[in-house]
């Protein structure tokens, strides 16, 4: 089975969820990929990991889930994936910075590419990308913009500075 995606409308815009046949692989923002993101065919039937996910999505906009529960394939080098990953560790209302985020990685020079890595996350808000501020706590690049990084953080009520 081929990657399969499904638009859904959301409080930051339209979403588009991509799914392999057991894992959500991407979350793409509104204009991001308006046709066959990724390579991914419109969905048919109903997919379940589609279905959840934005079963959860909902739940998460509502103020009704802190935590995602869904399997994840993130696609990328062995340093994004492990970026990615220490995204996931971010607690729900929290924020850190690109450095926190090196130093975590055991590599404390890597800010940049740890900024790189954290702006090709191809699951947004569920690998909350959002929750990567500026050292000074700042609201830096974000690929859905700016302005729904403020509504992710005011969602969770994530203070902005450290």
């Amino acid at each position: 089975m081929s990657d399969v995606y499904r638009k859904i409308d959301s409080p930051v815009g339209t979403l588009t969820l991509v799914a392999s046949k057991h894992h959500l692989v991407a979350i793409a923002w509104q204009g991001e990929s308006d046709a066959a993101p990724f390579g991914a065919a419109p969905e048919g039937d109903p997919h379940p990991v589609l279905e959840e996910t934005e079963r959860q999505l909902r739940a998460y906009f509502a103020g009704e889930l802190q935590a995602f529960d869904l399997p994840l394939d993130f696609r990328g080098t062995d340093f994004q994936r492990q970026v990615w990953q220490a995204l996931l560790a971010i607690p729900f209302g929290e924020t850190r910075s690109y450095r926190d985020i090196a130093v975590a990685l055991g590599r404390p020079t890597a800010t940049r590419a740890v900024g790189a890595a954290n702006g090709a996350n191809p699951i947004p808000i569920v690998a909350p990308c959002h929750r990567v501020v500026g050292a000074n706590g700042s609201l830096t690049g974000f690929g859905g913009g700016l302005e729904n990084k403020a509504f992710l953080l005011d969602l969770e009520s994530a203070p902005r500075l450290l």
